[in-house]
Formats: C-alpha cells, sequence, structure tokens
C-alpha cells in the first residue's frame, strides 16, 4: 500500500511508512530510509509532522551537533571494553569529530509516534566501523542529543 503524504512524500507500507530520501550529511548527498511510526490508514499525528519539519530546518546545524555526543559515546565503549590499554583494530584512538565522521555513515531517520517523547523525537541510524552487527543510534528530542548507543535507542 502507498500513500501521497503532503509532509513526508510518497511513503509505502509494510508494518511502518518508509521511503528513501536524498540528504545532504556533512557534505555528502547520502541515500537514506525515512521510516515513519503510524497505522495502515496513513494519518500520523501532528507531533510527527512538527518533529520532521523541525528536523529538517535545523539539520545543518544537527548534523553538527551530533558529532561531539558520537565521539563521546565511542570513547566510553571504547574504554569500557578495555581498548584504551588492549589494542582492537576496529576501536583506533579517535581524538576528533572530523576522525570520528569517517567512522559513520547516516542510513535512515526514524520518526516514532506522538507522545513516546516529551517533546519532538527524532532517531537517526548509522552504520559505524566499529560495531557493524549493532550499529549506532542517535536519539534527538527537540533537535537535541538526548542519547547514543546501539541502533535499538531509537526504536
Amino acid at each position: 500500500m502507498k500513500i501521497n503524504d503532503a509532509i513526508f512524500g510518497e511513503l509505502e507500507y509494510n508494518y511502518i511508512w518508509f521511503r528513501d530520501i536524498t540528504i545532504d550529511f556533512n557534505g555528502k548527498e547520502t541515500v537514506i530510509s525515512l521510516s515513519v511510526n503510524g497505522e495502515e490508514d496513513g494519518k500520523f499525528d501532528e507531533v510527527q509532522y512538527e518533529a520532521y519539519n523541525a528536523f529538517i530546518k535545523n539539520w545543518k546545524q544537527i548534523q553538527h551537533d551530533i558529532l561531539q555526543p558520537i565521539l563521546d559515546y565511542y570513547n566510553k565503549t571504547r574504554y569500557e571494553l578495555g581498548y584504551d590499554v588492549g589494542f582492537n583494530e576496529n576501536y583506533p584512538v579517535v581524538d576528533t569529530t572530523a576522525q570520528i565522521l569517517e567512522m559513520v555513515k547516516l542510513d535512515g531517520i526514524s520518526i516514532p509516534y506522538g507522545g513516546i517523547y516529551e517533546g519532538r523525537g527524532i532517531g537517526l541510524a548509522f552504520e559505524c566501523t566499529w560495531d557493524t552487527e549493532n550499529g549506532l543510534g542517535v536519539l534527538l528530542i527537540d533537535e537535541q542529543v538526548t542519547e547514543v548507543g546501539y541502533q535499538d535507542v531509537i526504536m
């Protein structure tokens, strides 16, 4: 089943509404998946539209704001796994956001049901070089990073 939503565009339904979109991520045009939680009837919550519109409006700043929390998460994980003292090729020493940017690839944007969070929720899914199985997720509430972890933090 497909719909053409005024805000999200042409979406296809398979237990979740989705489509591929092209977005600029730090200077690189990237094709990613946009997924929107919703019922088969294709009606979405007003807060979902607000979240998406605010996200798109602020994307240029958001894509820079997420890099330091991702770097912090990476270094915390590296430390917790003991790779700060023992070598692991998947967890090299990373000191800058430019270095961490080379290790992640934006894979998708997820728009949860309205009312799940106190504010406008958006999830960003990334592939990452250090954990190819679990990936990386960044949860934004009102365009601010609130959680960084495995991709399931955005589900």
